[in-house]
């Protein structure tokens, strides 16, 4: 058996994710691991780290000196040395100073000002999205008084955002400096755009507004950075938030801001490669929705469901489209897919839209940060009343759109071009995206989408005779239903809806009268207490169980497994009243359906509940007497 690794499992797959698909490859058949479909180089990371067997020493002494000099700089390490072994050896003993790190991170953390203690004690525990939740938190914390959380979240996220290009371009200008013997130029602009990295003037530089955080200026001062920043970086023009110098803002907690996010490391080339931005973005929002009105799935789509819609829809070229758009997820994530597949950024187009203008300019900075080129329309904008792209016919939609929402002005639509299937009721948009997802599908194309699992049931106001419609239009290609408590900021159960244009396209199998239905509600692990992810693995089974089906070129030889996936005729979901709830076809049991009277239900819940409100009766009891006991009277 190998040696544990002394690197973190994040340090791992940031290395791994510096090597080609062919390096992937013949290190997963050197050490001859499973790896599922071997043409998804996600496949093969996932396997490298979560298999014993692998000697990480020994994986990077099969690399060559370029992919070692690759691993070290997006582990922020020296790159310089002839001799491989060096590098190696430089890697490895990474490990040797990760506890030190870490103490010195959260001693940072506790030298900060203890507001929203009980809040932290709760983040710290889920750590499994991002590792400085509770210093994020403090952060948000510091301008609470005087803010409403619609502005504060703004504030801070601007911050973040002027840290993280800051980070990226710093990282950039030492390596610059450091081969200045070999003609680069730390001050040539062309430099950092050529790996995608902003030019931040010295006016804008962290290091710079930091040291003048103290002053009663540094409203001003920030402001002056945003304004900067667009001037020297044209895709940003109008994006970035400049209202710090506003008197409505506390200059003091404002220094105190920066102060805070400067102790957080955000734009080195490991952060980069993550969606950071938009999961800093759900953390704000799952813990200020509430205060803003808004608790829902609709802002931020968590990674791994994006990236099982990705590898479903598989959008190797062709243009793309979220009318819905949130921070951006679905776009990079179809990105990262194209490259890993061997294509290269630009393979397909990009377009999108968001009516939130806060969530329309994060999207903006997102996919600039990584250079990706898009159509989010001249502005933010409503997709139902002022369509921001009315001739598009996209190869692929990918979308979460906000789940059964009521106030999208459906009463001024009943007429729309849209609904081919029927006029969606007012109460709820669901029908409404579906329609418009369809609208924009050119003759061939694919949508994926999220949506709440009422909609693969419900027979309210007319919902269920668009679905039939839908079905016997013989659009709705396959259903997935999702394990719950995967969204960050909701607890809605949710389902994966994928419909196709033409099954008859030559690019798959004839599969004209057939939906697929898969029951994936037992996959994922959980991360905390509360919150489950999808797994590497997870996603692989799924996809491939969609492309075996659909019959994609080198895809295996589908099979019906019961319990979890089951091809059906349409005569068979018409038989079930057009429910497209997979658990119905696949042979899952579900609880609710068990051979009882309501009678004998409602008797033996009641049973319980009359044990449960005894047990609550007497622990409360057990409560005030311990308090009691130590002064205290309730």
């Amino acid at each position: 058996m190998a040696l544990p690794s002394p690197l973190t499992p994040q340090q791992r797959r940031s290395a791994l994710e510096q090597l080609s698909r062919d390096r992937l490859i013949r290190i997963s058949d050197h050490f001859k691991l499973d790896v599922g479909d071997r043409r998804v180089a996600e496949n093969h990371i996932s396997a490298i780290i979560e298999s014993k067997s692998v000697d990480f020493g020994e994986l990077l002494g099969l690399l060559k000196r370029e992919e070692l000099q690759a691993i070290c700089d997006s582990l922020g390490l020296d790159r310089g040395g002839r001799e491989k072994d060096v590098l190696v050896q430089r890697i490895l003993s990474l490990g040797e100073t990760t506890d030190e790190v870490e103490t010195a991170a959260n001693a940072s953390v506790a030298t900060q000002p203890q507001a929203g203690t009980s809040k932290r004690a709760r983040t710290e525990k889920n750590g499994g999205d991002l590792g400085f939740e509770a210093t994020l938190w403090q952060a948000a914390d510091k301008l609470r008084n005087n803010l409403d959380a619609a502005e504060y979240k703004h504030v801070v996220l601007g911050l973040i955002f002027l840290k993280y290009v800051s980070d990226a371009f710093e990282e950039r200008r030492a390596q610059l400096l450091a081969e200045a013997d070999q003609g680069a130029d730390a001050e040539d602009p062309d430099e950092y755009r050529a790996e995608n990295i902003f030019w931040v003037p010295r006016e804008a530089r962290w290091s710079q507004l930091q040291a003048q955080a103290k002053q009663p200026t540094i409203g001003k001062l920030v402001d002056d950075a945003m304004v900067a920043i667009e001037r020297d970086n044209p895709s940003l023009k109008g994006v970035l938030p400049k209202e710090y110098a506003r008197p409505g803002l506390d200059k003091q907690r404002l220094g105190e801001l920066l102060d805070l996010i400067g102790s957080i490391g955000l734009g080195n080339r490991e952060n980069r490669s993550k969606d950071i931005l938009g999961r800093v973005y759900e953390y704000f929002l799952s813990e200020f929705a509430s205060a803003e009105g808004k608790k829902g799935g609709q802002f931020y789509t968590p990674r791994s469901v994006v990236k099982l819609l990705v590898e479903m829809l598989a959008p190797y070229r062709g243009r793309v489209f979220d009318p819905c758009c949130g921070s951006g997820g679905m776009f990079i994530q179809s990105e990262k897919f194209v490259e890993a597949h061997g294509g290269k950024l630009g393979d397909i187009s990009i377009f999108g839209q968001e009516s939130n203008p806060t969530t329309w300019r994060l999207a903006k900075m997102n996919l600039a940060i990584r250079g990706i080129d898009a159509n989010l329309g001249a502005e933010n904008a409503n997709s139902f009343h002022r369509d921001q792209h009315k001739d598009l016919k996209a190869d692929y939609v990918l979308a979460n759109p906000p789940f059964n929402d009521s106030d999208w002005g459906g009463d001024r639509l009943r007429e729309d071009v849209r609904w081919k299937f029927g006029v969606p009721p007012v109460g709820s948009a669901n029908f409404a995206w579906v329609q418009h997802f369809i609208h924009h599908l050119s003759p061939t194309g694919i949508a994926g989408f999220v949506l709440a699992n009422g909609s693969m049931s419900s027979n309210q106001s007319g919902e269920g005779d668009i679905r039939r419609t839908l079905i016997e239009a013989d659009l709705v290609d396959c259903m997935v239903a999702l394990p719950g408590q995967l969204f960050y900021s909701t607890q809605i159960p949710v389902c994966l809806w994928f419909l196709a244009r033409d099954k008859r396209n030559g690019r798959f199998r004839e599969r004209r009268g057939e939906t697929l239905f898969i029951d994936a509600r037992k996959l994922g692990r959980m991360i905390d207490r509360t919150h489950r992810e999808l797994t590497g693995e997870d996603i692989a089974l799924v996809a491939d169980t969609y492309h075996a089906w659909r019959g994609d070129q080198g895809s295996r030889k589908y099979e019906d497994v019961a319990g979890f996936c089951k091809a059906a005729r349409h005569d068979e979901i018409a038989a079930h009243g057009f429910v497209l709830t997979p658990g119905r076809y696949v042979g899952a049991i579900d609880v609710q359906t068990e051979d009882e009277s309501f009678e004998q239900r409602m008797g033996r819940l009641t049973m319980q509940l009359r044990e449960q409100m005894t047990m609550a009766a007497r622990l409360e009891g057990e409560i005030r007497e311990r308090l009691r006991s130590i002064g205290y009277v309730v």
